[in-house]
């Protein structure tokens, strides 16, 4: 055996063990949030606005397919709940760009939102469709993107159904709580939103409206077109108003 051999067979230092440093752990778990719950925190600083965002389909008490691109209900509630709990938090932002989904999770969602203590403001890019619709008219005060979209329609179910009197009662019902928490919660009125829910012909094979931003402000689901910027504004318009008024109209 030659000493070129014996330096091979000699055993290599072990390399020490790096840890991984804050900023490591801060991105890990910034891409992790990102990959479960499809948002992060604000990288700098501390913010006192919580943005939320519901993309997708609503998921609720059914699993959807992996492949739909979906916003679970059961992870909304708690992130609302910390929200209004959260001192530091003085206002809630929901960015949304949904085409509805699961009617129960989404009045639960729109509840919760409509009855936070904090100023709230929905901001509606791209489509707010079905049950978003609720959402989006939830907050304190709604925006919605001039090229956005929102699909008015009756309610409807997958699947089997059974054919019986108390099922078109179900529907019915559930139906009325969806028209009642749309008007109480935005200018339109019952009868103008009736209308465009059961108007014929414009939808394919279906009844419905299909109301553009522009047209969801005059008919007043909305209450004006906007973006990120406006949102924003009119959100820590909101957040100063309520400080005067926790203050007695003093803000130092």
């Amino acid at each position: 055996m030659n000493n070129q051999d014996k330096q091979e067979q000699q055993p290599q230092p072990a390399q020490p063990q790096v840890n991984p440093s804050a900023e490591d752990l801060r991105k890990n778990a910034t891409v992790e949030a990102i990959q479960q719950l499809g948002q992060t925190a604000v990288p700098n600083g501390e913010s006192n606005i919580f943005c939320m965002t519901i993309i997708g389909q609503i998921e609720g008490h059914i699993v959807l397919p992996p492949q739909n691109k979906t916003t679970k209900y059961e992870h909304l509630i708690p992130q609302l709940v910390a929200a209004e709990q959260n001192q530091k938090i003085e206002g809630v932002l929901i960015i949304l760009n949904t085409v509805g989904g699961d009617v129960e999770a989404g009045l639960a969602i729109a509840e919760m939102i409509a009855t936070l203590s904090k100023p709230t403001v929905t901001l509606v890019l791209g489509g707010g469709h079905s049950i978003g619709v609720p959402i989006a008219v939830s907050a304190s005060y709604s925006i919605i993107a001039e090229t956005a979209t929102m699909t008015i329609h009756p309610i409807r179910m997958n699947g089997l159904v059974i054919g019986v009197p108390q099922t078109f009662e179900y529907l019915d019902k559930m139906q009325e709580r969806v028209i009642r928490f749309v008007t109480r919660h935005s200018r339109v009125d019952e009868e103008k939103f009736k209308e465009l829910m059961f108007k014929t012909g414009e939808l394919t094979r279906d009844i419905g409206t299909t109301v553009i931003g522009a047209d969801a402000v005059k008919y007043g689901l909305i209450d004006s077109l906007g973006g990120v910027g406006d949102a924003i504004r009119k959100l820590n318009e909101q957040i100063e108003e309520r400080r005067k008024q926790q203050t007695g109209g003093i803000v130092q």
